[in-house]
């Protein structure tokens, strides 16, 4: 699977931005997916992730109320819709797929253990200003 990020750009404090991540393969809704976020000089982190079917997501608390994750296994894409951006959301985000994963709060979990992420797409940068 290739996973392409796209959407990032510069907003001011309480925009909003469309991130999408578009997959290749024929087997998309087998992937568990998920966002992470990486600012300079410190770790990835997990941000939100979805079930195979779309109908179970998991946040990080940081984001949770602000940004909403979907999928379109049709389209073999998943989104990251977010709201109220705030200057300590500016990062570089990442889409993750994983197919041994059961549940999008597993890989919230497992993101805690250093697990490694079957796939990884390029990122794409958020410049939140205030």
């Amino acid at each position: 699977v290739q996973l392409q990020a796209s959407g990032g750009g510069s907003v001011q404090a309480g925009g909003s931005l469309l991130l999408s991540c578009a997959a290749s393969g024929r087997t998309f809704s087998s992937y568990v997916m998920g966002w992470f976020r990486q600012a300079p000089g410190k770790e990835r982190e997990f941000v939100a992730a979805i079930n195979r079917s779309g109908g179970s997501t998991y946040y990080a608390d940081s984001v949770k109320g602000r940004f909403t994750i979907s999928r379109d296994n049709a389209k073999n894409s998943v989104y990251l819709q977010m709201n109220g951006l705030k200057p300590e959301d500016t990062a570089v985000y990442f889409c993750g797929a994983d197919s041994r994963l059961a549940t999008a709060q597993q890989m919230a979990t497992m993101s805690k253990l250093n697990y490694g992420l079957e796939y990884w797409g390029k990122g794409t940068q958020v410049t939140v200003s205030s």
